[in-house]
């Protein structure tokens, strides 16, 4: 059974995705904090930098939002096309110009946000890439012919001057891809109705992007969650009207326990403590040391207990490949993102190598979240990215 269970106390809201009473997601917001990340808004161009070849954007935010020129002119599909590098940006846009733009990173203390006018507006099959001709597909997806019959199908669905980058979701589907794409089609023209409006002349929102539990019920579709357990009233009150403005999800059971701490369910207050650990136990009596700096999130596999009642070259294997599991697991749980490097032990056979990559992208699949991994540096280090699913402060 998936269900997600949403707790609500005075300064925090914490979400959490449970399978068969497991934690598999969570995340905790502060009530204060608002998500950006996907919003669309009209922005007002503030100052060009030639220098950096960027510019500062007025959305309406505390502080001027930032974008580079690679994100304002037409999105390519970089394997077959290189940009132009001698476009200055003062020659694309300029000051008190009216900006279309999508936060792709939240602000911080720091900084402010990150834009792009290449617009991503999600749908439950695809998500909606305005002003290009690029279909592309889930790398999830990976039957051949699948791939090809979602690609004419969804090419022959799109207006003129639209891509899409197709979701797993959408794998096996026709009557409800081509409904989504009206769908999406339709949200995306009361937007641009909206920015081309002449009297608006200040910088606004014009959509804002789906909360967590939102998106993970739009990209858990296959999973069929089916029930949401909250403790908060106006939560329960916004699910069920996302319930009812949403078709599909008329099974879904929203139940309201107001008196009682649910993270005593399933026992999550243990597992949602063990999240915080610097070091994690493997079964085997080895263990993974996971930390994160500025740049990188750094992993290390160690045998710890582990002594093994083989060669040298299996104990290692060993623990490396329950290494791999945990590995995944705790890059979804802890929503870790941007460049990953893991430092496995030292295996000296190819193919146990090739192994523990196929175990990686094999288990990395049950993750929502876009991963990429680029197999063994020449220092034997394992390369791989990860996008954040949900936005962080820090």
């Amino acid at each position: 059974m998936t269900e997600i269970i949403i707790q609500t106390k005075k300064e925090e809201k914490q979400i959490a995705l449970i399978e068969n009473g497991n934690l598999v997601e969570y995340y905790e917001e502060d009530k204060e904090y608002r998500r950006r990340e996907g919003n669309i808004y009209i922005g007002i161009v503030k100052d060009v930098i030639n220098g950096m070849q960027s510019a500062f954007v007025d959305i309406g935010t505390e502080k001027n939002s930032f974008i580079h020129l690679k994100d304002i002119l037409p999105k390519i599909d970089e394997t077959k096309q290189k940009q132009d590098e001698n476009i200055e940006i003062s020659q694309v846009v300029k000051c008190n110009q009216k900006l279309l733009v999508q936060v792709k990173k939240d602000s911080n203390e720091k900084k402010g946000a990150r834009v792009s006018s290449h617009i991503n507006l999600p749908g439950k099959y695809i998500a909606l890439l305005p002003n290009t001709d690029i279909v592309t597909v889930s790398q999830k997806i990976e039957e051949k012919k699948e791939q090809e019959r979602l690609i004419q199908l969804v090419k022959a669905n799109l207006t003129e001057g639209n891509g899409a980058i197709i979701r797993t979701s959408a794998q096996g589907k026709e009557k409800e891809v081509i409904e989504d794409i009206k769908k999406v089609e339709n949200k995306w023209n009361r937007i641009i109705q909206t920015s081309i409006n002449p009297d608006l002349r200040e910088p606004q929102l014009l959509y804002k992007s789906e909360n967590i539990v939102e998106k993970m019920l739009m990209d858990l579709a296959d999973n069929h969650i089916e029930k949401v357990t909250v403790n908060d009233k106006k939560i329960k009150k916004d699910l069920e009207n996302f319930k009812n403005e949403n078709q599909e999800y008329q099974d879904l059971d929203i139940v309201l326990k107001e008196e009682e701490n649910l993270l005593n369910l399933y026992d999550l207050e243990k597992q949602i403590e063990k999240i915080k650990n610097r070091k994690i136990w493997l079964k085997c009596g080895g263990f993974i040391t996971i930390d994160k700096t500025e740049a990188l999130t750094a992993i290390d596999v160690n045998t710890g207990k582990y002594t093994g009642n083989q060669s040298l070259e299996q104990t290692v294997f060993k623990v490396n490949q329950e290494a791999t599991i945990e590995i995944a697991k705790q890059l979804r749980l802890r929503d870790i993102g941007g460049i990953v490097i893991v430092d496995y032990i030292d295996m000296k056979e190819e193919e146990n190598k090739k192994e523990v990559q196929r175990i990686l992208e094999l288990e990395l699949k049950k993750d929502r979240s876009k991963t990429q991994v680029e197999g063994f540096t020449k220092l034997d280090l394992m390369e791989l990215t990860r996008k954040h699913i949900c936005s962080h402060k820090d």
